[in-house]
């Protein structure tokens, strides 16, 4: 899983990942609800009874791939421990790359963009909410402000 707050490159670099590795990538964003998108487009933060239903239905993707035996990747957010506790639990094989961006940073991306329904307005309180990955948690960080074939190749490297 390629996890980190709005503009962190997680869509950029699952997609390579997968390119380079040939396995399947999904994007968090696709499982969300319409009402949640509409939610974030206006400028609202989304909340917990919003976010549970968005990442069991992230869980239930990856228990396909679990299942079948099948290596893939997907972007959440999973800001928060406990959201990726529940995307790991009893799922063998779940391992977290953790985007790690400055805030200057994350707001010039999400800035830029046009065609995405997350604005600017929403990276402080995504990054207000944020808990890193813990040493015990299954998973690295990784330094995203670098360029994309730079952050895939520490990622590829330090594959378990």
């Amino acid at each position: 899983m390629v996890v980190g707050p709005a503009g962190a490159g997680k869509s950029a670099v699952a997609g390579e990942l997968g390119r380079r590795l040939g396995w399947p990538v999904a994007d968090g964003d696709d499982f969300h609800t319409a009402a949640n998108i509409e939610k974030l487009r206006s400028g609202q933060p989304l909340s917990d009874g919003d976010r549970w239903p968005w990442l069991a239905a992230i869980g239930r993707w990856i228990d396909g791939h679990v299942a079948a035996d099948r290596p893939a990747i997907v972007t959440c957010s999973a800001l928060r421990r406990r959201y990726r506790e529940s995307l790991s639990d009893g799922r063998n094989g779940v391992w977290f790359v953790h985007l790690e961006v400055s805030p200057a940073e994350l707001e010039r991306r999400v800035g830029g963009r046009r065609d995405h329904f997350m604005p600017v307005s929403l990276v402080e309180d995504q990054l207000r909410v944020l808990e890193p990955l813990g040493p015990e948690e299954p998973g690295i960080a990784v330094n995203a402000d670098e360029p994309l074939e730079v952050v895939v190749e520490s990622i590829i490297r330090r594959l378990p």
